[in-house]
């Protein structure tokens, strides 16, 4: 499996090196703090894909360490998104599971003289902390007794400090260039908010970095696989690890690849969140969004999701995705699966005068050219097209619907335009045409005239009518996160809602299916239609 060569060799060397093939355990961490993104699919592929190949379990755990940001029904989505994907997780656990535990663990960091309580407010710590290229300041209680910060340990747990009072902190190298080394914090007091799964039996809360090492050494994690972004805290990983178990083989090891990068996009949480917050978006859903709930009601499918990560694969080399190859990887799919259906936007009354006026015929159409099944549409005297596809006067390297000229219509009939009748300001109201009859699609001699173009249509007295959603890209700037101000380069036109007409077939659609409005794009229904308001998702365009 190519995509993960990087990782093929790391664990083919462990292996080679004695390490138990039955040890082999993987792990998925998810905050609950938000969807999950196309960024997370990266992770999951990765992880989900390496267990499948060796044989191993993947665990889903939840790090839950911040009550103010975290929510239960943010788990249920991200199940409900890995699940989609096509992946099965063999465990779930939850960091909050392991609060006694970690705790313990920190005193056992304590007892070394390795931790310490500090009274000072956070920004002041930060503050000491300086820059890479500047040594710190030491805490004035850092070289408290272990006597002391054992008991201010247990006084901020028991509740006796308020929120921002003190802090423990790990004793490491305030003069580290690696800036996660400086003696980062281990705890916090949060009183303002009660964890939503373990309520108010805590009021000390463990930070990410803290939690997340010790969680994959309790729960055995053998290979740690992180985004890039993590690999300044590698050190702080292996140094927590150290010096709660020493040196061991058997303990989790971190690794790192690229994060994914995908222009007009932002693939942080907390970015996202904050275009939810402010309403910019319609929630974490948004057809918009880069989330996989979002994408997923955009029409893409879990098939074209994985492709585009394959294709991408996984390195630990930085790279800008361009969205052309996520968009390339759902046409294709769409294109094997879609039923192609006819539906007209900007409507163009064609009248046909040599029809009889209250006849319909019901034609046969191929839903799909690679599983031919068929279905029925109406044709009658009165249809649409698109008021693009008719020029009054015809120009050299216009092939559509003219004065004098011929087009066929799909499934349909040659037709031929006669006339015009305007509107009182001067445009086009309708266009007069004859049809040659024996021109049926595939039904004989005169059906194989050659035409240069061929136009979908919808009959006016059966036509569906409906909305369409059109999005386009949420940013204007190409790499949006690499500003502070990435809401400066919000697309305030990313959604256009139009009406539209379609063949009466698809009043049966549902969420599940996915189709081709022919020569206009992919599409499929959104959550939100209903019989009165029947609403369609742009998914993406034919090219």
């Amino acid at each position: 499996m190519k995509i993960i060569n990087i990782f093929d060799k790391i664990i083919e060397k462990d292996l080679e090196s004695g390490f138990p093939k039955k040890k082999l355990l993987f792990r998925f961490p998810p905050e609950p703090n938000g969807y999950l993104h196309i960024g997370h699919a990266k992770s999951i592929y990765l992880n989900f894909k390496l267990a499948e190949k060796y044989k191993a379990s993947v665990i889903l755990r939840f790090d839950d360490t911040n009550p103010i940001e975290e929510e239960k029904k943010f788990i249920n989505y991200i199940k409900k998104d890995i699940f989609w994907l096509g992946f099965k997780w063999n465990k779930v656990t939850y960091a909050s599971n392991y609060f006694s535990k970690l705790y313990d663990l920190a005193k056992v960091i304590i007892e070394k003289g390795k931790a310490y309580v500090d009274d000072q407010k956070q920004e002041k710590i930060q503050e000491q902390r300086k820059n890479p290229f500047e040594d710190g300041i030491e805490s004035p209680y850092r070289n408290r007794s272990i006597k002391e910060n054992i008991f201010l340990f247990k006084k901020m747990k028991n509740g006796y400090f308020n929120d921002g009072d003190c802090v423990l902190r790990a004793k490491i190298d305030m003069k580290s260039p690696n800036m996660n080394l400086r003696d980062p914090i281990m705890y916090r007091i949060i009183k303002k908010k009660l964890h939503y799964r373990t309520k108010n039996k805590w009021c000390i809360y463990p930070t990410y970095d803290w939690t997340h090492g010790q969680s994959d050494y309790i729960e055995k994690i053998s290979h740690s696989l992180c985004s890039f972004e993590f690999e300044n805290h590698k050190q702080l990983y292996n140094w927590y690890i150290y010096n709660i178990n020493k040196k061991n083989s058997l303990t989790p090891r971190q690794y790192e690849f690229s994060r994914l990068n995908l222009n007009y996009n932002v693939l942080s949480k907390r970015k996202l969140q904050i275009l939810v917050k402010k309403k910019i978006v319609n929630g974490w859903d948004d057809p918009r969004m880069p989330t996989l709930s979002g994408l997923r009601r955009r029409g893409y499918t879990p098939e074209s999701i994985k492709s585009f990560i394959k294709k991408i694969g996984i390195s630990k080399r930085y790279n800008q995705i361009d969205i052309s190859i996520l968009e390339f990887s759902i046409r294709k799919h769409l294109n094997k699966i879609s039923s192609r259906v006819m539906v007209v936007i900007n409507p163009l009354l064609i009248i046909i005068e040599n029809y009889p006026t209250f006849q319909v015929e019901w034609l046969k159409a191929e839903n799909n050219p690679e599983d031919i099944t068929y279905r029925k549409i109406p044709f009658s005297k009165f249809l649409y097209i698109e008021s693009e596809d008719f020029m009054e006067k015809n120009t050299k390297n216009f092939f559509r619907l003219s004065l004098g000229k011929e087009v066929r219509l799909k499934n349909a009939y040659i037709l031929k335009a006669n006339n015009i009748s305007r509107n009182l300001d001067g445009s086009i109201k309708s266009v007069y045409c004859s049809y040659d009859q024996n021109s049926l699609s595939k039904t004989g001699l005169s059906s194989k005239r050659k035409i240069k173009s061929t136009l979908h249509w919808v009959s006016k007295i059966h036509a569906l009518k409906i909305k369409i959603n059109i999005f386009d890209k949420i940013f204007i700037k190409q790499i949006p996160e690499k500003s502070k101000t990435f809401l400066d380069f919000i697309n305030h036109d990313s959604l256009k809602t139009k009406m539209a007409y379609a063949e009466p077939s698809l009043r049966t659609a549902t969420i599940k299916d996915k189709f081709q409005f022919q020569r206009i794009g992919y599409f499929c229904l959104d959550k939100k239609s209903n019989k009165k308001t029947i609403l369609f998702n742009k998914t993406v365009s034919l090219k």
